[in-house]
C-alpha cells in the first residue's frame, strides 16, 4: 500500500493495453508520427502537436516561412514610401486638415520631408533616398500605404501589431504560426526573435505565447558566443546531461500518468528536449565565417557604422535560420543613438541614422533569399507599430499617426512591384482600401495556408484567434 498523494496510481488493465498496444512498433510508429518531416498527430489539446498538416492545409500554402523585420517606433510614410508634394509646397503653413489628438498635444506646422524621391525599377514605385539599397529591389515589394492601427500610444500599439490585441496577454502572431504549423527544424525552436538591442516597448510579452502551450513562446536570441541563455553544458560531460534529462523526463511522465492532461508539464519535457539539442546546434548556426566573403560584405558585416554590422548580422542569420527550417523569425532594431525610429524632435538626424542600419542588409537579405530560390516560400515582412504625422511636432519632429501609414511586404506569393491603398493629400489619413492590422495577419495567415478563422485555440470558455472576430484576407495582395 502505498500514498497517491505522493505516487501515481499504478495503471489498470485497460490502461495497460492501451499503453502497450502493438509494442515496440507502436513506440517506433508515435515518434515517426509526431516528427514534422512525416505528419502530425491531430489532438489539439496536446502541446507537442500542431493544428494543420501538410494535407489538411485550409488552403493552398504560397509561403512556408516568415521574416518580420520590425521598425520599432515608427517610421514616417511621408519620408519613406509614400511621397507627399504637397508638403513641399506648403512646408512651414499651418495644417489645414482636421487633426486628431496627439501623444504630445504638441502640432507644429507643416514639414517637408528632408529626402528626395526617386522612381526605381519597372514598376516605378517611388522610394525617399532614405533607402538607395532597398529601392533596387521595388519590383519585389508589395507596398500597402493604407495601413491603420487603433493605438496610438507605442505598448499598446506593439501588442496591437505583435497579437492582434491592444493589451498584453495573447499571443504573438509567431506563435499562432508556430502552432499552426510547427516547425520544420528538429534542433531549434519554430519561432525565434533576433535581438538587435532593442526590445520592443510592452516587453516580452511582444513574442509571449499567451494562452497557447509554452512550446510555442518566441525564443530569444542576441549575437555573441552565447546568444541563448543557460544553452552551455554545465555538466563534465553530455551522457551525465542526458542522464539528468532522462530523470527529469521520467518524474514529469509519472507526473502525467494520472490521465489528467498536463499540457505545462508535456510543455516542459519538450522545452527540455529541444534545449539538450540546441547546444549542438545553435553554435553551428551564429558562427558565419563559413560565408563567403562576398556575402559578408553582401549584408554590410565590414560596414564602418557599426549598427549596420548588427543588424547585417541579424539578416544573415534569419537567411540561415530559414535554411533550417524555423518557420517565424522577428528581427528587432539595433540600438542607435536617436533610439527607435522615434523621432519627436530631430528626424533628420535620427531616420537617417535608424535607416542606414537597415538598409544595406534588409537589400542583402532579399537578393540572397532570391538567389537561393527561397524568396517565393519567404513572406518578409516590414512594418512599425504606427507612422508619422505629416506636420511637424514642435520644429523639426513628428508625432505618432495611426490613422494611414505604410508597410511593406515581399516574396512569399505577395505581388511584387505593386501598391496598394492611398493616404491624403497630406499623408494623414487613409482613404483609399483602408486595412487594420486584423487585415494584416488574415493575409500572413491565408499566404501559408491557413483560414484565420479555423485557426482556434479554446480558452476562457470561447475559441480565441489571432484576428479575434476581425479581419479579411486582402486578395488583391497575392501575386
Amino acid at each position: 500500500m502505498h500514498c497517491s498523494c505522493y505516487r501515481n496510481n499504478p495503471l489498470n488493465r485497460r490502461e495497460m493495453l492501451v499503453h502497450s498496444a502493438n509494442g515496440f512498433g507502436a513506440i517506433a510508429l508515435s515518434a515517426l508520427m509526431t516528427d514534422s518531416a512525416y505528419g502530425f498527430n491531430q489532438n489539439l489539446q496536446d502541446a507537442n502537436t500542431y493544428p494543420l498538416s501538410p494535407d489538411k492545409m485550409h488552403v493552398l500554402p504560397k509561403a512556408k516561412n516568415v521574416i518580420f523585420l520590425y521598425m520599432d517606433g515608427g517610421p514616417s510614410q511621408v519620408d519613406t514610401f509614400d511621397p507627399k508634394p504637397l508638403l513641399d509646397k506648403e512646408h512651414g503653413q499651418k495644417f489645414k486638415m482636421k487633426v486628431q489628438p496627439t501623444q504630445f498635444d504638441d502640432v507644429g506646422l507643416v514639414l517637408k520631408s528632408p529626402w528626395k524621391f526617386n522612381q526605381y525599377g519597372k514598376s516605378g514605385i517611388p522610394v525617399s533616398d532614405l533607402f538607395p539599397n532597398i529601392a533596387k529591389h521595388v519590383d519585389d515589394l508589395c507596398v500597402i500605404r493604407s495601413m491603420t492601427s487603433s493605438f496610438s500610444e507605442h505598448t499598446n500599439a506593439n501588442y496591437f501589431l505583435h497579437t492582434g490585441h491592444g493589451l498584453q496577454g495573447r499571443p504573438s502572431m509567431g506563435s499562432w504560426v508556430n502552432y499552426g504549423l510547427g516547425s520544420e527544424s528538429q534542433n531549434l525552436p519554430g519561432f525565434i526573435v533576433l535581438n538587435g538591442g532593442l526590445i520592443p516597448q510592452g516587453g516580452l510579452d511582444c513574442f509571449h505565447n499567451g494562452f497557447l502551450p509554452a512550446t510555442f513562446q518566441g525564443s530569444l536570441f542576441k549575437k555573441g558566443k552565447i546568444p541563448v541563455s543557460d544553452i552551455n553544458r554545465k555538466e563534465k560531460t553530455a551522457g551525465l546531461q542526458k542522464r539528468k534529462l532522462d530523470l527529469m523526463k521520467k518524474l514529469d511522465q509519472e507526473t502525467q500518468g494520472d490521465g489528467k492532461n498536463h499540457e505545462e508539464i508535456e510543455s516542459a519535457i519538450r522545452n527540455y528536449e529541444l534545449a539538450f539539442r540546441m547546444q549542438s546546434s545553435v553554435p553551428d548556426l551564429m558562427q558565419i565565417d563559413s560565408e563567403s566573403k562576398e556575402t559578408q560584405e553582401l549584408y554590410g558585416l565590414d560596414h564602418s557604422y557599426q549598427h549596420t554590422k548588427t543588424f547585417a548580422y541579424q539578416c544573415l542569420v534569419a537567411r540561415r535560420l530559414i535554411e533550417r527550417g524555423v518557420r517565424f523569425i522577428e528581427l528587432t532594431c539595433p540600438k542607435v543613438k536617436a533610439d527607435r525610429w522615434d523621432q519627436h524632435r530631430n528626424l533628420k538626424d535620427g531616420h537617417e541614422k535608424n535607416a542606414m542600419a537597415v538598409d544595406q542588409p534588409i537589400a542583402a537579405l532579399l537578393q540572397d533569399l532570391k538567389s537561393k530560390g527561397l524568396l517565393d516560400e519567404t513572406l518578409v515582412v516590414w512594418a512599425g507599430e504606427f507612422g508619422r504625422t505629416p506636420m511637424a511636432q514642435g520644429l523639426d519632429g513628428r508625432d505618432h499617426n495611426p490613422f494611414g501609414f505604410t508597410i511593406w511586404m515581399a516574396g512569399g506569393g505577395v505581388k511584387g512591384g505593386s501598391i496598394y491603398g492611398a493616404t491624403d493629400e497630406y499623408g494623414y489619413y487613409a482613404i483609399e482600401n483602408r486595412l487594420e492590422i486584423h487585415d494584416l495577419h488574415a493575409t500572413i495567415l491565408h499566404l501559408l495556408g491557413i483560414d484565420h478563422k479555423k485557426l482556434t485555440f479554446r480558452f476562457g470558455g470561447r475559441d480565441m484567434r489571432l484576428t479575434d472576430i476581425h479581419g479579411n484576407v486582402i486578395h488583391e495582395l497575392i501575386g
